[in-house]
């Protein structure tokens, strides 16, 4: 188990001030250097960013130049000749940038940068610099635009420019204001995230597969930074880092590290591939990590139907009053706007008549994490319309269920986002198919409707048509008696 959280002093720097530093890290002299962009370290970005070359060029191309001569005048140096060249080329090799590059764009949904040595961050121009050693520096600098975002295709993510610089451009690059002996992770907090399923998949996850391997040991600098975000997953951030967050885009300093990373890396949709992690860590790390930072009770305790039947039957043992038999406990979370139940009353009533204890939410953004994750923890089932708040199956324990509702034309989606993580964390996954006449589909457009009778059609026109019928009109009127048969097998399952 982690420290309690209580005893962190991690605070979260929303916008750095010019002086600004990490006391655990940075030099004494840096809150002098640091007040405001100043004249000379705008002056080499320009520079550096406008290519100014020293005769680093000229020179090699005069050597090679007389090289070349030597070779016409003296047949029998051929031999020589060619050696020389060849040493010449290993030695532009050698000097020139690192022969593995430090960007990576070509994975389909995230572009990475890693940088080791003289690593230099500007978050005011979105820069970061690579200062490479002065025998490995070439004539040219390779530059890369990334997008520090794990979803690269998204349109509105603003790119960070990662440079590794030339032999004339280190000799004038800025000078840094700050220096850090941990590494820094600089990535975006924007995108699509506001719901649970994009906040864990889209950042939460990347953010745990890039840098948990650290054990706290790294600093955030976060373009795009997002307050309700921080706010609403301090917990996770400041675990993951001990470090104060910085609002990237609005520090003015020069940041120096003997490591960096541009971007975050993602495997999939909710997904974790435990071979392409530092320590192999799999989507249960993850879940079982989740749950220790939220102070929940220790994995190896048994779902609360089953530690209540312990009890009980331990008080049976020893002659010693009980109380009456335990219920197993249903949190059914009931979504305000499209895909909700529009007879919940009736669906309540049914739950609790098949001898469930019922525990209804409607989940918002600005639902406190803590008290949502003990609600959670403490049911044995979880049951809500397939849609984003479902991915609270996270706080779920070993072998609790998740009862997924599933929509018209949402067969495939069920399993693709949620079915197959939840399996995989070890949380039973229970799928209740409507009929078609317990979709307001049925109501509104009737039983011959493609979006009613032939959902897969719909589907074959594109995105939009999909989005309109399946996410956006559909609401659910769950047929209690068609429905009963579903919550007898979850009792059967939970006294497994």
């Amino acid at each position: 188990m982690m420290q309690p959280h209580g005893m962190r002093t991690t605070s979260i720097v929303l916008e750095s001030t010019s002086g600004e530093q990490n006391a655990k890290t940075s030099s004494p002299l840096a809150a002098q250097a640091a007040s405001a962009p100043n004249n000379s370290t705008q002056a080499a970005v320009h520079a550096i960013e406008n290519g100014q070359k020293d005769d680093v060029a000229k020179n090699d191309r005069e050597t090679r130049g007389q090289l070349g001569q030597t070779g016409k005048n003296d047949a029998s140096d051929d031999k020589t000749q060619e050696e020389l060249i060849r040493q010449e080329l290993d030695r532009d090799v050698k000097r020139g940038a690192p022969r593995k590059p430090i960007c990576d764009l070509s994975d389909p949904r995230y572009d990475i940068c890693e940088i080791t040595g003289d690593a230099r961050a500007i978050g005011a121009n979105r820069t970061v610099l690579y200062v490479p050693p002065a025998d490995e520096r070439g004539t040219d600098g390779p530059e890369w635009a990334i997008k520090d975002q794990s979803r690269k295709q998204l349109g509105d993510i603003k790119e960070v420019n990662v440079k590794t610089l030339s032999a004339a451009q280190s000799l004038v690059a800025p000078e840094c204001t700050s220096r850090h002996t941990v590494p820094a992770v600089v990535f975006a907090m924007n995108g699509i995230i506001g719901n649970p399923w994009h906040d864990l998949s889209d950042l939460l996850i990347p953010l745990f597969i890039t840098t948990r391997a650290y054990d706290g040991e790294v600093q955030f600098l976060v373009t795009e930074l997002q307050p309700w975000f921080v706010d609403k997953y301090r917990l996770v951030l400041t675990n993951l880092s001990r470090y104060d967050i910085i609002d990237f885009n609005k520090d003015a300093g020069v940041r120096c590290y003997p490591h960096i990373i541009v971007g975050l890396r993602s495997h999939g949709d909710l997904d974790i591939d435990p071979a392409r992690t530092p320590r192999n860590y799999t989507l249960l790390d993850f879940r079982l990590y989740i749950r220790d930072v939220f102070l929940l009770p220790s994995d190896d305790r048994g779902i609360p139907y089953k530690e209540a039947s312990k009890k009980n039957a331990a008080g049976n043992d020893n002659g010693t009053a009980v109380t009456e038999n335990p219920k197993p406990r249903l949190l059914l979370i009931n979504r305000g706007e499209s895909r909700k139940f529009v007879n919940l009353p009736e669906i309540s009533a049914a739950v609790q008549a098949a001898g469930f204890e019922l525990l209804v939410m409607e989940p918002s953004r600005d639902m406190g994490m803590e008290e949502f994750a003990r609600a959670v923890d403490s049911c044995d089932v979880l049951m809500g319309v397939h849609g984003a708040a479902l991915t609270n199956f996270f706080f779920l324990r070993t072998n609790a269920v998740l009862l997924q509702v599933v929509g018209l034309g949402l067969e495939r989606e069920a399993l693709h986002y949620y079915g197959n993580q939840a399996t995989a964390v070890m949380v039973q996954h229970i799928q209740y198919f409507i009929s078609a006449e317990e979709s307001t589909l049925y109501e509104k457009y009737g039983k011959d409707h493609p979006a009613v009778s032939d959902p897969d059609s719909v589907h074959k026109q594109g995105w939009q048509g999909a989005k309109r019928y399946f996410w956006a009109e559909q609401d659910i009127r769950l047929n209690v008696t068609r429905f009963a048969p579903t919550l007898h097998q979850l009792i059967r399952t939970l006294q497994e």
